[in-house]
């Protein structure tokens, strides 16, 4: 089993940073892809980014592509999600998942993680 913890939401302006982390417990982490997905308000839950165990492997969407940032620290079972030049579209419920096949399917479904955490609110004002 993985547990995953999500942290470092809030309330920024417009233009604004936030960095997301996931913090991660369980054995069964090692190895997984983690991904970040994010749900407004009567929206379905919509892939962000995700990157794979070792990093070599990369994925955005193309609404955050060139503001938010996935990285990971292995060594302290974290992911971190640095989210630059926020919009208030960007608010949302953030959630981070893992996925043991390290991104074997596909990487923007949310079928392909078995793992998600309680997620954590970003709410950009205008």
């Amino acid at each position: 089993q993985v547990q995953l913890v999500e942290s470092g939401g809030g309330l920024v302006q417009a233009g604004g940073s936030l960095r997301l982390s996931c913090a991660a417990s369980g054995r069964t982490f090692s190895g997984c892809a983690t991904g970040w997905f994010r749900a407004a308000p009567g929206k379905e839950r919509e892939f962000v980014a995700a990157i794979s165990w070792g990093s070599t492997r990369i994925y955005y969407a193309d609404s955050v592509k060139g503001r938010f940032t996935i990285a990971r620290d292995n060594a302290k079972n974290t992911v971190y999600l640095q989210m630059n030049v926020l919009k208030p579209e960007d608010t949302a419920v953030y959630y981070c998942a893992a996925d043991p096949s390290n991104i074997r399917n596909n990487y923007a479904s949310v079928r392909t993680y078995d793992y998600w955490g309680q997620g954590t609110q970003v709410t950009v004002s205008s």
